[in-house]
Parts: structure tokens; C-alpha cells; sequence
């Protein structure tokens, strides 16, 4: 017999959360445009508030060169707004800012700037509800050569939906 060496096992997989593998690249982007945290911006709906979110969303923050004795000054938060909303989103901004500064713990947005576009990411959208029955009922009329039940009711369901749409 001869003497092999050391058997080695694999050691446990320690897989790690791909947004932890990226936080460094996120955080240069976010900090390209302002943003000291990613979380003004990843946290916005709950920040805001879901009827000032669904119609606008953090672009960048800018903030003001800083002189020499002064104290910093609050930055500006650009605001990407739809434009039929834009005068709406305008006459919330009190409470944005109140909402804003809240998250951030001080006083670090003193003003709102807004750039009227369509927000980036896309809209969620609504499923359908299922088929009317009457139509479900017609469509099965028709689907007499199918002996399976199940297969014509559902065939019943789908041509009724594709009629609906």
C-alpha cells in the first residue's frame, strides 16, 4: 500500500449578498452625484412617502462649495419629477423637506430642485383579474371537439382573456 497525502475536504461555502460584494462601486456612483448614503435613494418610497414617490424620485443632491469660517451650508436635493405632477410634487416640498431631513438627522437639505422626466425605473404593472364568466361560458360553447374537461375549461379561460385584451 502506498501512503497518499493529506486528504483535504472543502471547507464550508461562504457566499456573500452580491449588493455587499458592490457596495464600493454603488457608493462612488451614489457619491458621483452627491449622495453621502445610497439609502436617501434605495429608501425613497418609505422616506417620501408612496403618493410623492410614485410620481417623483431623488436625482442628485448638490451641495455648496464650502468657505473657509462658515459653517456648511444645506445642500440642494434635484428631484426627477413626471411632468403633469411637477406643480403638485412643488407645493409638497415642505413636507419632503421635513421627511428628508428627518432620515438624514439634521438640517441637510435646505432646499428642492426639480427636472421634469419620466422616472427611471419602470412602473409596476396591474395583473388582470380573471376572465368574465359569460365570456368563459361562450368561448366554451365553441370547444366541442375536447373531451378533457380540465384542458377545455382552461382553453375556455385563455380565449376569454385573449378576447378581453
Amino acid at each position: 500500500m502506498s501512503k497518499s497525502g493529506p486528504i483535504f475536504k472543502p471547507g464550508p461555502i461562504s457566499a456573500k449578498p452580491l449588493g455587499t460584494l458592490l457596495s464600493d462601486v454603488f457608493a462612488e456612483a451614489y457619491a458621483k452625484q452627491g449622495f453621502a448614503a445610497r439609502e436617501l435613494v434605495t429608501r425613497w418610497a418609505q422616506i417620501a412617502g408612496p403618493e410623492i414617490a410614485a410620481h417623483a424620485e431623488p436625482l442628485k443632491m448638490q451641495w455648496p462649495r464650502p468657505v473657509e469660517g462658515q459653517p456648511q451650508e444645506p445642500a440642494t436635493l434635484v428631484l426627477r419629477v413626471e411632468g403633469p405632477m411637477a406643480l403638485e410634487i412643488q407645493h409638497s416640498a415642505d413636507v419632503i423637506l421635513e421627511r428628508v431631513n428627518r432620515f438624514f438627522g439634521w438640517s441637510a437639505v435646505g432646499k428642492l430642485a426639480f427636472r421634469q422626466a419620466p422616472l427611471s425605473r419602470p412602473r409596476a404593472r396591474k395583473r388582470p383579474g380573471p376572465p368574465d364568466p359569460k365570456a368563459v361560458a361562450k368561448v366554451a360553447e365553441s370547444l366541442t371537439d375536447i373531451e378533457d374537461e380540465q384542458l377545455k375549461s382552461a382553453l375556455a379561460r385563455l380565449g376569454a382573456a385573449i378576447k378581453r385584451n
